[in-house]
């Protein structure tokens, strides 16, 4: 039987952890490309029967070159690089990789929030500029009994966010609409519909995929309903937010202090207006990041293509209707 060809369209890690070698030692032949087109990924994958994805776009037409591919495996949570509806169509599963860095992007999360409510940007820039006024650079600073967060998203990073929160003594409201009041509740935690949790939110905390009906979720129309002053994080995806919006909304006050690990565009451009805009804590993309993580990531991507291939479960399979599919390309 012919060694079936795992592409990497891209990898921007400064190590694969061993995934390449998992993957021979399965059977497989490994290339590596360095791709972010989709034109690109049609010509470096030919002939490959399952892809390894990290940020390369991955289309229709991509998938049409391409009819030996029988599985991508995203390497990361996220997967909206992918045209899933277009690989479901074709009898391609797609996986990701949902729980390698729960643990870190959630303290991230955690870690931007508390820095918003209790003032620490303020405070700090103040001690570094010579002055010592708790008061004065500290002004924003909240009782966590007497302030709401808002959790838009109750998956596996949104949940451990929001219980953290919680038992730091934040009242936490939760809006997803694929998650019961009961199983919210049965948390301790408070559900509502997406604008009633903003309307009271004193800081919203984002972890909901980006779709064509989440693409800036939050835009100038909704800004502009929340709470004067409110606090945003966002470290799930950039397309979320309206950065624009959100600028403006910095510079007149209407939010008060913002904190962002993900953009519109990666790596942030260097002339982003995001760069100068007032109370704005930035990190590069940065909250998925640990040493166990960073080696956890390619691994787990590597093990669903070798799973697949040998007829075994991959439970992150997030397109389960692809066996379907008329003509669906499933192992053999």
């Amino acid at each position: 039987m012919t060694e079936p060809l795992v592409v990497v369209t891209d990898i921007d890690l400064p190590s694969d952890g061993g995934a390449a070698d998992l993957l021979r030692a399965a059977g497989c032949r490994v290339e590596v490309a360095a791709c972010t087109t989709a034109d690109e990924v049609a010509a470096a994958a030919a002939g490959a029967t399952a892809l390894i994805v990290q940020w390369a776009n991955v289309d229709a037409a991509a998938l049409d070159a391409l009819p030996e591919v029988r599985f991508i495996s995203r390497l990361g949570i996220g997967y909206d690089m992918i045209d899933v509806d277009a690989a479901t169509a074709r009898g391609v599963a797609v996986a990701n990789t949902p729980d390698y860095c729960v643990e870190e992007v959630a303290t991230h999360t955690v870690a931007m929030a508390l820095s918003l409510l209790r003032a620490l940007p303020g405070l700090e820039a103040g001690m570094r500029a010579g002055r010592w006024a708790p008061t004065a650079d500290g002004s924003g600073a909240v009782r966590p009994s007497e302030t709401t967060v808002a959790i838009v998203g109750f998956g596996r990073i949104g949940s451990s966010a929001a219980l953290a929160l919680r038992a730091a003594g934040f009242r936490v409201l939760v809006s997803d609409p694929f998650v019961s009041a009961e199983r919210i509740a049965a948390a301790g935690l408070e559900a509502a519909p997406l604008d009633e949790a903003l309307a009271q939110a004193d800081l919203v905390s984002l972890h909901t995929p980006l779709t064509a009906e989440t693409r800036h979720l939050l835009d100038g129309e909704r800004l502009a309903t929340m709470k004067p002053g409110v606090r945003i994080v966002n470290t799930c995806r950039g397309g979320l937010i309206d950065e624009q919006a959100l600028i403006a909304a910095l510079a007149g006050g209407q939010v008060g202090g913002a904190a962002l690990d993900v953009y519109e565009d990666e790596p942030l451009p260097a002339d982003s207006g995001l760069r100068h805009a007032p109370n704005l804590m930035l990190t590069p993309h940065a909250a998925w990041f640990s040493p166990a993580a960073l080696a956890e990531l390619p691994r787990r991507a590597a093990e669903n293509v070798v799973a697949f291939l040998a007829n075994h479960p991959v439970p992150s399979i997030v397109n389960p209707a692809y066996v379907a599919s008329a003509g669906a390309r499933q192992p053999v």
